[in-house]
């Protein structure tokens, strides 16, 4: 009987210019959605009523979901294949779902129901992201990889440009970028809109115009048996589920007890619901998903445990740009708090200007990126940009005039180009290819837990540290993302 380690691995084909665009013309669509969303959604909710303070709070509901949906659709994407392949339902269904959140919630006209919109939003796109990240290492060679990254990288900063910019190009057609109290501007209706259809259009041309490799193909690529599957792996049982537990267990008590800001039980709640899943996992000695996914988190590769540390940090100083610059831009720079006034609209729609010019910086940059990382390396050529993205957040601090606010969003965008590539550049350099969703669906944890983290603890920050100058958020951007530079030096890169 032949074994798996006699077989000789197949060379896997090389994609065409041609084939590599359609590989990733649909994170295009995903990226307006998401370049809107980071873009716009303080905007809303700040129009519906929402404080600054209270803006982090709103954005929780994401993360949250975020932490379950990515591990999941990484394990069963893993093992799916059905008529329309494996990756492809997956992102085709978080595309639809995108695109209903989309359309709802510029109109939602009450706070709750807009965070509800951004939950179902945040959600599908987590269910779409997660397989197109795992698509392109599916797809090409190792050799190849670099530039399947560049090129979704370069989709990106373009579709966050249109994202972005969306509600400013309306303003400039003529359509009203100001609204009575509670009503969102029709400007911003119209750019939603606008994202609904593009991502389902765009992730349709890659659903369409692409065809998956079949398991088979795929373990000849491995070199491995076409039946040496996924259940047959002897599961690890993580035996520190108990302290995740008390430490939850502990966190819950000391809000309750010291009068904390009662948003913290949502991370001492999923302490201990990740401590109780390892526990149960390893006492009734599981084979479901959830054991399959702590067994994959216990076992990460080193070089992923090393980037998961500057992996949180750079995603820490990023929900804070997001979030923050809105407030920041509007109070300091265009001095108006009052969310119905021309001037508050119109800072509002620099932001969205702001954030398009980094994500066109994103997409030139993209294709520089490769050839720095022949010459210093993966590893060094990530560390540069986190510095210039803390740099950037540094500068944000002292700027007062709309125009100079371009030159950290130039450094922004640099970073922004290498956090979108080459961490995953890096990883599936190491990762097995079959399990290519499960781990990068893992290495999500260390986006989502910063989101959660700065929703449940910024907004404490603000009211205790700065409750009136929400431009201090960009000194603990700055911080943190430097403290990402650092933590980059730890990294040992495959040879």
């Amino acid at each position: 009987m032949t074994t798996a380690s006699a077989i000789v691995p197949t060379a896997k084909p090389r994609q065409s210019f041609a084939g590599l665009w359609n590989i990733s013309f649909g994170f295009f669509g995903i990226q307006i959605a998401f370049g809107l969303q980071n873009a716009n959604v303080s905007r809303i909710f700040q129009s519906l009523g929402s404080n600054v303070d209270d803006l982090a709070f709103l954005w929780i509901a994401g993360p949250v979901t975020g932490l379950l949906v990515q591990p999941l659709i990484g394990h069963f994407s893993d093992r799916t294949w059905g008529r329309f392949g494996r990756r492809r339902p997956y992102f085709m269904a978080g595309a639809l779902l995108a695109g209903l959140a989309l359309v709802g919630l510029p109109y939602a006209g009450a706070l709750l129901l807009a965070a509800a919109f951004l939950w179902l939003l945040d959600a599908s796109l987590n269910v779409s992201m997660e397989p197109f990240r795992a698509f392109v290492g599916d797809m090409t060679p190792p050799e190849q990889r670099a530039k399947g990254f560049a090129i979704q990288t370069c989709f990106i900063g373009a579709g966050a440009v249109i994202g972005s910019l969306a509600p400013a190009l309306f303003t400039a057609m003529g359509i009203a970028n100001t609204a009575p109290e509670g009503v969102i501007p029709p400007s911003v209706r119209a750019s939603f809109l606008l994202g609904a259809a593009s991502i389902v259009l765009a992730v349709a041309w890659t659903a369409f115009t692409t065809r998956e490799y079949s398991p088979d193909q795929m373990a000849a690529f491995e070199g491995r048996a076409a039946d040496a599957d996924h259940a047959a792996e002897p599961l690890v049982y993580p035996a520190r589920g108990a302290l995740w537990a008390v430490a939850g267990v502990a966190l819950l008590a000391l809000v309750i007890a010291a009068g904390l800001d009662k948003q913290l039980l949502v991370l001492g709640g999923g302490m201990v619901a990740f401590g109780l899943a390892q526990v149960i996992s390893r006492a009734r000695r599981s084979t479901g998903a959830v054991a399959h996914i702590m067994s994959d988190l216990a076992q990460m590769p080193a070089q992923m445990k090393q980037l998961a540390l500057a992996q949180f940090f750079t995603w820490t100083a990023l929900f804070v740009l997001w979030i923050y610059t809105t407030p920041v831009v509007t109070q300091y720079v265009f001095h108006s708090t009052d969310t119905t006034s021309a001037a508050y609209n119109a800072g509002a729609d620099w932001v969205g200007v702001m954030f398009a010019f980094y994500n066109g910086v994103a997409a030139l940059a993209a294709f520089l990126l490769p050839v720095m990382a022949r010459r210093i390396g993966n590893v060094k050529t990530h560390m540069v940009c986190l510095t210039a993205g803390a740099v950037a957040f540094a500068l944000m601090l002292v700027i007062r005039d709309k125009t100079l606010l371009l030159v950290p969003m130039a450094l922004v965008g640099l970073a922004w180009a290498s956090i979108l590539g080459m961490p995953y550049v890096i990883l599936t350099s190491v990762l097995p290819p079959r399990k290519f969703g499960i781990y990068i669906g893992v290495f999500n944890f260390f986006i989502v837990l910063p989101q959660l983290l700065v929703a449940t603890v910024m907004g404490e920050v603000i009211r205790s540290f700065f409750p009136t100058e929400p431009v201090w958020t960009m000194l603990v951007a700055a911080l943190v993302m430097l403290a990402a530079a650092l933590a980059t030096l730890r990294i040992r890169e495959a040879t």
